[in-house]
């Protein structure tokens, strides 16, 4: 398995630094992927700072880690984030937002998630990484199962978005190499 688990052929991931703030803000302000992050109101970016601030908190205190995806000139393209970061029973959530659509659909996102799933297998050691996944989200989900992941459920009217319920799918890759 290759050990340069966070620098690939056209990106990198890195940790949140503080001038990522503007873009951060940008990002979780922007109304048009609330339905992904399931945010309901704006960010201050008072509020961004003091999560930036904290963001050096290691993954085991906290059970999350946001690193940054950039392109090799160092441009910020989006975020990786883990959540429910379960070390007992070895899972990991994972969601990947590439911010800019213009920057989408040129093989940033797999590349991140090969990279993401390298790090999570070999330095986190999880046994499994999942996702949700909205059942209208075609992109995610032909990224999602390109990288080997298998839908193992569908959550019925998870979801509110502007009156009506959404599925949400559960996708999960299992290491099965110890």
């Amino acid at each position: 398995m290759d050990l340069i688990t966070l620098k690939g052929e056209h990106i990198k991931l890195r940790a949140l630094e503080p001038e990522d703030l503007d873009f951060l803000t940008r990002l979780e302000n922007d109304e048009s992927i609330w339905e992904i992050s399931l945010t309901q109101a704006p960010y201050s970016k008072y509020l961004l700072k003091q999560y930036i601030d904290n963001s050096h908190k290691d993954i085991y205190e906290v059970k999350q880690l946001r690193l940054v995806v950039c392109n090799l000139n160092d441009a910020v393209l989006g975020f990786v984030d883990f959540f429910d970061f379960d070390p007992k029973n070895k899972r990991i959530g994972l969601g990947i937002i590439i911010h800019d659509p213009g920057q989408r659909n040129k093989g940033y996102a797999s590349e991140v998630l090969r990279l993401i799933i390298n790090y999570a297998f070999s330095h986190l050691e999880v046994h499994q990484i999942f996702a949700n996944i909205s059942i209208d989200n075609i992109p995610s989900i032909s990224l999602f199962e390109k990288m080997g992941f298998i839908q193992v459920g569908v959550k019925k009217d998870w979801n509110l978005v502007r009156g009506k319920y959404k599925d949400e799918l559960l996708y999960q890759l299992i290491n099965h190499v110890h």
